[in-house]
Formats: structure tokens, sequence, C-alpha cells
């Protein structure tokens, strides 16, 4: 008989406690997609952001081309980004001149320069471990690039894990060598020149009281030399925090450069005093 009452009350739940469930479900879900919405405005605006900052490093490159040539000359880039910050890393690369001049290679200079590195962390942006994209020059990653409008800066993204500083996706800029090359005929004598450029970043002071990247050319220096063959190699003096060979991913890590017997060699370097937050 119970059982009989039982399978024949039809009674639902009240309207009171159906009308809370459902408004928890319609909370739910509004808060499940406020929290996507959230996340994905924040990963484009984040994804914008690096794109601006690609290009923001580019101009960085073009900047220390004009102020390391000019002694005195100072010039500052800002920028504006929440999501990441430019760095800089003292000493990065070491770049080594070999001559030969009568068959056999003799040391001629050792240079070593820092880099300049626009860091974002990977939660805020990734594109995968081990992403590379070269930047400029925009079809070869040598270290060594002939003509007037070559680059003296090689600049690429990379996303590299781990790294002891942390984890990022990161734009750098490594200054390059460029090199140009002419002759000069008098009295009926034919002289070839080679003329290297390389600007060597140096740390500054880094206040770091606004987004911004001060340049100052510091000091211009040549040296001069006959030879027949250069050969320039490139090292990687902290290799053990991860500034290593796979980190920059130059072309090669060994440029020999033929030249007629008896060419000039002129190798000009110059000091940019880099400076991070400077406000002038």
């Amino acid at each position: 008989m119970l059982l009989t009452r039982f399978g024949k009350d039809k009674r639902a739940i009240s309207p009171a406690i159906s009308t809370v469930i459902l408004t928890s479900a319609v909370v739910v879900m509004l808060l499940v997609t406020i929290v996507f919405a959230n996340n994905f405005l924040n990963a484009r605006m984040a994804e914008n952001e690096f794109s601006t900052m690609k290009q923001f490093m580019q101009t960085v490159g073009l900047q220390i081309d004009d102020v390391a040539w000019t002694v005195g000359r100072t010039q500052t880039v800002r920028y504006a980004s929440k999501y990441g910050e430019v760095n800089f890393e003292s000493l990065a690369l070491n770049y080594t001149v070999y001559l030969n001049k009568t068959g056999g290679y003799t040391y001629f200079a050792s240079y070593s320069v820092g880099i300049l590195l626009f860091n974002m962390h990977i939660y805020k942006y990734s594109i995968g471990n081990d992403y590379y994209g070269l930047i400029s020059p925009s079809s070869d990653g040598a270290f060594l690039q002939k003509g007037a409008s070559a680059p003296v800066c090689y600049i690429y993204v990379i996303e590299k894990l781990p790294m002891n500083d942390g984890n990022f996706i990161r734009v750098v800029a490594a200054p390059s060598l460029r090199v140009l090359n002419s002759t000069i005929s008098t009295g009926g004598e034919s002289k070839n020149y080679f003329k290297f450029y390389l600007p060597i970043l140096s740390q500054g002071s880094h206040p770091r009281r606004s987004q911004s990247v001060t340049l100052s050319g510091s000091s211009i220096s040549a040296k001069t030399e006959a030879c027949n063959t250069i050969k320039i190699t490139v090292t990687f003096p902290k290799a053990s925090l991860g500034f290593n060979a796979d980190f920059f991913r130059f072309k090669n890590t060994e440029e020999i450069v033929d030249v007629p017997d008896g060419s000039v060699i002129e190798f000009y370097t110059a000091e940019v005093i880099t400076s991070l937050g400077l406000h002038i």
C-alpha cells in the first residue's frame, strides 16, 4: 500500500529549490565564461605586446648603429610593457680576430660585448620550447654581414627552456659585425681596404625609473694591419648560464674572409654605454 502511494506521488521539487539550483548553475557558467574571456583577452594582449616589442628591438638595433660612431651622442628609446621588460646581459659574446699574413693565422684582437633582451615570462605568452625566429638580418643568421646597409645587430626571437635567469620568451639584440671593402688607386697602383665595424655594448647604470633604453657613444678605436686572410670566431663566455651556441643560433661560429694579398684591414670598434630606465 505504501509503495503504491509513493508511485502515484507526482509532486516535484519545490519552486524555491529549483530556482536556487538554476540560479547557481547560471552563476557558475557566468564565472567560467568571465575567467575564460579574461584569460583569452590577456593572452591576445600579451601576443600583441610581444609583436610590438619585436619592432622596438629592431629600432634599438638601428639606434645602436647611429649612436656608436658618434662619440658623445646619447639616444633614449622608450617602450611600454605590461608583461615583460628589457634586460642587459654583459660580456655575453666574445669575438676574436686572426690575420693570415705569411701562411699562418696570428692573433689580432679580441672583443667582449653585452647583449640586450626583452624577456616575457612564458606563463604570459609562449610559442613553444626551442622556438627560434630571425628578425634581422631577415634571411641570414651570420654574425658577419657585408655591405653599407648591413645591420650591426643580430636580432631574433628565442624561447629556450630552462634558463638560469628564468623561463622566458625573448627578443634578443646581439652586436654583430659589418664589413665594407673598397679599392683606392693612386699613381697607377691599387690598394684594397676592408673595414670592419663592431659596436661594443657596455653596462651603464640601471635605475629603472622608466621603461627605456639609453645608449651613449663613449669611444671609438681602430686597429689597422695588412694581411691576406681574416678569420673571426665567436665564443660564449656565459655558456654555463645558458647563453651558449644553441641560444644565439649563429649560422657559423667562424667566418673566414679571403682578401687580395696585401690588403689593408681596418677594424673599428665603438663602445656604447647601455643604461636601463635612465630618465634623461
